[in-house]
């Protein structure tokens, strides 16, 4: 396995306590955020992200593709608060280079401009960088955070661009399609018929989104539950595909399905609970399997033939209660925590890159087009302060006599 050093990254914003503020809010959708279970890790110390030890490794061939396709790749990993971005230098080498972004989730970009969810905000970075143009002789992209609108916890997951250029994203916590508002903390746009009301509840675990023509067209959810946090009894087999437009279920009996994504006429997703990239088809309403890949199976991204898929491994040694476990038995195969790029012509797994160490899960992957080398500038950088670019609509200066 080949290695590749990443730049020291920069530390993450503060996360002090703040104490709560009676708003009497009522009337526009303020409820009690403890409605919800507390997680698993609620009341111990936070880790230190910039401490966190990470190895990472890659085929031999990822450099050489990404550099002739002219491609990179976001990926984030809430665990570990991770943002990267992998891409291709000079040398022909691949690069890594990292920035913390606390519980960095949902990622959506392009050659200009990167949204990402993280942990109560959401943040949008800008490319400052012409066409030819590099900073510190070899990034061709430089992601500057221009904004980051707080939002509170919402859980958020998978993000897509509108038409109109507004941002949707999956509010998990309450079940619902939403975009930014100026006041508070969500504008609430679209739900599932089955969820009778806004509730930080986390009912059926929405959580993946597929944009098509520039409208939300699909959603994923764990069930159909009405119920807070009624997700985690239906993780085998209660997994549905929901068109937006229609609100009716075109897909059903999934195990965790995420990440669903329109391309070239068909949908595909991620049937995370089996192990499973595949596609829907809508005649008979089941998933049909493409390919396997070995670990829980989030964030997915296509272009042209292949589609890269996020892996991650299990949270307590096993993938308790889901089929997947049993899959990887029989191919007596161990879960990756990585990225498989997987040609969707025949499901082979053409190139990859894989975390070890202190980071574990993958949550979203976004390809960049047209972007070779590209670097994000951190928030505790020098940097961020001394990084000033700017356009003008003064006329030219005259020359100097």
């Amino acid at each position: 396995m080949s290695t590749e050093k990443t730049p020291d990254p920069g530390p993450t914003q503060d996360g002090n306590d703040k104490p709560e503020l009676d708003t009497g809010l009522d009337a526009v959708g303020v409820e009690a955020a403890a409605a919800a279970p507390a997680p698993a890790n609620a009341g111990k110390p936070p880790r230190d992200l910039t401490k966190l030890k990470v190895e990472k490794g890659c085929s031999r061939g990822l450099a050489g593709w990404l550099g002739q396709h002219k491609l990179s790749l976001a990926i984030t990993s809430y665990q570990s608060g991770r943002i990267y971005l992998v891409g291709s230098d000079k040398q022909g080498r691949v690069s890594f280079f990292e920035r913390i972004f606390e519980r960095a989730m949902g990622v959506v970009g392009n050659a200009q401009r990167i949204y990402l969810g993280g942990l109560y905000q959401l943040w949008r970075f800008e490319n400052v960088l012409r066409p030819n143009e590099v900073i510190h002789g070899q990034f061709d992209k430089c992601y500057v955070p221009r904004n980051a609108q707080t939002i509170g916890d919402l859980d958020i997951h998978e993000l897509g661009i509108q038409a109109n250029g507004k941002v949707i994203f999956v509010n998990t916590k309450y079940s619902c399609l939403a975009e930014l508002s100026q006041t508070h903390s969500f504008k609430a746009v679209w739900k599932p018929k089955f969820i009778s009301k806004l509730a930080p509840e986390d009912r059926c675990h929405l959580n993946g989104l597929a944009m098509v023509d520039g409208k939300a067209k699909y959603v994923t959810a764990v069930c159909r539950s009405d119920s807070v946090d009624g997700w985690r009894d239906r993780r085998q087999d209660g997994g549905v595909v929901i068109d937006v437009e229609t609100d009716e279920v075109v897909c059903e009996g999934l195990s965790m399905p995420h990440s669903p994504r329109w391309h070239n006429g068909k949908l595909w997703l991620l049937n995370a609970g089996t192990g499973h990239l595949g596609w829907v088809d809508f005649a008979t309403k089941k998933f049909v399997p493409h390919t396997f890949v070995p670990g829980f199976a989030r964030g997915l991204s296509i272009i042209g033939n292949v589609a890269a898929v996020g892996l991650s491994k299990p949270r307590n040694q096993r993938f308790e209660g889901l089929q997947l476990d049993e899959e990887l038995k029989k191919r007596d195969a161990e879960p990756w925590c990585g990225v498989q790029i997987v040609s969707l012509a025949n499901g082979d797994v053409t190139n990859w890159i894989r975390f070890e160490g202190d980071i574990t899960e993958i949550f979203d992957i976004a390809f960049l087009p047209n972007v070779k080398n590209p670097m994000m500038i951190g928030l505790r950088t020098p940097e961020i302060r001394d990084l000033i670019t700017f356009e003008s609509d003064l006329p030219p200066e005259a020359p100097a006599a």
